[in-house]
């Protein structure tokens, strides 16, 4: 990866054999990053960058950055917002998921440690399916402008695909389920400045 503040894009196996030399930051949700991340990641959400962005600064002066989420939709975004900020750094092309299907580690805590959570994604397909089928029901039974609560979620998705961002997902990244305690965002920047 060049010291340019363009994002760039690493594919698995380059990840995978660069990955000691490599920071790691996963900006998916504490709930998400429970469930499984690049071995040594630090989990920074997406929605916290700006707080961190001195440790983050600090750590690309000593090392290159590799920014990770689920699918490489969220991180992009961050590797697009640190470069604003001057700071270089890198996404994993595929995210966790095609770090995954590649065959390599994904470190999980202990099943005591935490309890097994839906994907982020999955929450959202869950939330708009049950949106709209109840603006559906209740669009029968009781009064047709329910059905306006379909049309809205319909249209929300659209537009969540068109402009590649979910406002569904930023809401539901807020619940306490996708933020378990013992996430201490202090924590993360005192392990990134020490890495």
């Amino acid at each position: 990866m060049t010291r340019s503040t363009t994002p760039t894009a690493l594919d698995a196996a380059r990840a995978h054999a660069r990955l000691s030399g490599l920071t790691v930051i996963d900006v998916r949700t504490p709930g998400e990053y429970a469930g499984g991340h690049l071995p040594g990641a630090l989990n920074i959400p997406l929605d916290h960058l700006d707080r961190a962005l001195s440790g983050i600064r600090d750590a690309a002066d000593r090392r290159d950055l590799l920014i990770v989420c689920a699918s490489g939709a969220r991180s992009a975004r961050a590797c697009a917002l640190l470069a604003e900020r001057g700071v270089p750094a890198a996404t994993l092309d595929g995210g966790t998921a095609g770090w995954a299907a590649a065959g390599y580690e994904v470190e999980r805590p202990a099943a005591c440690e935490i309890r097994a959570g839906w994907s982020m994604e999955r929450q959202v397909r869950c939330a708009a399916g049950s949106l709209v089928l109840l603006g559906l029901v209740l669009g029968l039974f009781v009064h047709p402008a329910f059905q306006l609560l379909s049309a809205g979620v319909a249209g929300g998705l659209v537009f969540s695909a068109l402009t590649d961002t979910c406002g569904m997902a930023a809401v539901l990244a807020k619940l306490p389920h996708n933020r378990p305690r013992g996430t201490d965002l202090d924590a993360t920047l005192a392990a990134l400045r020490e890495s």
